[in-house]
């Protein structure tokens, strides 16, 4: 049986909100997104929070780095609409138990943030998530370190590049899939597609099947995908 593929709103649903904000995720959650993909720096005070850059310039009212502030100094900024550059944990309230596919992304290829992974792996470990959790890096040392903290759970590779021999790269670094900014023919692994905003690219991604793609609209295309896949025997994939 062929599985559907999931929608990741990507960074929460920066079509209608700001980026990474608690607003657009919880709009997605409202709406019964089939994914959320989100990325982890960590404040001076070791405090997991959520924004894409190592610096807030480009997404709230502030500058500067965000390791170079606590996590009481970040809260003086805002996103646009007066939102606050939320924490880890403020985002995993807002999951709860919805049922929904989180990608985590460690934003690690810039700054390496020590301690991050395991500070991290432990706190999506006491949340009550109904779905396992993608993690995926630029970084993966990043991915070896939490290979070797939780072996068991989903990790992935992110790269703009071509992979060669992507079946056994997966397997010799045991990895559960690739997450790439183009559809690489052939790939025998789980394959998820970033960033995905034009409709035509996404309807060919739909039908090949891919595990995923992320997406500024998830609204968009999710209704591409239900379109695409009409008449297909498919199943939401989990994991």
């Amino acid at each position: 049986m062929l599985e559907k593929t999931v929608v990741f709103g990507h960074r929460g649903y920066p079509a209608q909100f700001p980026e990474n904000s608690l607003a657009g995720f919880a709009y997605a959650l409202a709406h019964h997104v089939d994914g959320l993909e989100f990325d982890v720096h960590l404040t001076k005070d070791q405090v997991p929070v959520i924004m894409h850059d190592e610096r807030i310039n480009r997404t709230s009212d502030g500058t500067g780095r965000i390791t170079d502030y606590t996590l009481a100094e970040l809260r003086q900024f805002h996103l646009a609409h007066g939102e606050v550059i939320p924490t880890l944990a403020e985002f995993l309230d807002l999951v709860g138990d919805h049922d929904v596919q989180l990608n985590l992304e460690f934003k690690t290829d810039k700054i390496q943030y020590p301690g991050i992974e395991a500070l991290v792996l432990g706190m999506i470990h006491q949340a009550p998530l109904k779905r396992r959790v993608i993690f995926s890096s630029f970084h993966l040392p990043t991915l070896k370190t939490c290979q070797q903290l939780a072996p068991n759970e989903a990790y992935c590779w992110l790269t703009d590049k071509p992979v060669v021999n992507a079946a056994a790269f997966v397997a010799d670094e045991h990895l559960s899939g690739l997450h790439l900014n183009h559809y690489q023919a052939g790939v025998p692994v789980a394959e998820r597609i970033w960033t995905v905003d034009r409709p035509e690219l996404a309807k060919q991604l739909f039908q090949q099947h891919v595990a995923g793609i992320f997406t500024d609209d998830f609204v968009t295309m999710t209704a591409l995908r239900d379109a695409t896949v009409t008449g297909d025997k498919v199943h939401r994939r989990v994991g």
